[in-house]
């Protein structure tokens, strides 16, 4: 079967078109991404960077913001610049207070194990006890973990849920009591 005609053919540059200012209006009309939505919600498209920061009381320049000062052998802090900067009015000042607010807030603790590793370790524990060697010849171990790995599974869950882990081997030993 035959090629198709233009496939073959080579591109020619055009050297007719000005990619410079392609690439800087495309640059222009695209926004900054910002992950924060109280920037988002406050930020204006017609002022550069430095402005919208500046209305929001925020730093463009962490270096500059917060300066190191610089120590002298003799163990005295001296300013590191003399220049005085200038006094800036913030105009946003809700944005660094909702930042604020969010950042004091606790943090939600969402960690937790699948289904499936708990009943895999309660399994193992349950038939094996505290017999590592043993669980890892287990029929059960599917993914054939080694006794460390096993060990360090149900250390993983001791450690999520230690009220949970406490109360199933207080049920265990109740068991065996029950059946001597």
């Amino acid at each position: 079967m035959p090629k198709a005609k233009g496939k073959s053919r080579r591109q020619k540059y055009s050297y007719n078109l000005n990619r410079k200012r392609l690439y800087r209006s495309a640059r222009r009309r695209a926004a900054p991404r910002i992950a924060c939505s109280h920037i988002r919600h406050a930020w204006d498209p017609t002022k550069s960077v430095a402005q919208n920061l500046a209305e929001m009381g925020l730093a463009e320049d962490p270096n500059k913001a917060v300066p190191i000062p610089k120590v002298l052998v003799s163990g005295m802090e001296v300013e590191s610049s003399g220049r005085g900067q200038g006094k800036k009015i913030v105009r946003k000042p809700y944005v660094v207070n909702e930042m604020e607010y969010e950042a004091s807030l606790p943090e939600k603790k969402s960690n937790t194990l699948s289904r499936d590793l708990i009943d895999y370790v309660r399994y193992m524990i349950q038939n094996h006890g505290e017999n590592y060697k043993e669980m890892a010849r287990d029929e059960k171990n599917y993914y054939q973990d080694t006794p460390k790995q096993i060990k360090r599974k149900i250390n993983v869950y001791k450690n999520f849920y230690p009220q949970e882990y406490k109360d199933f081997v207080a049920s265990l030993k109740q068991e065996k009591m029950d059946v001597q």
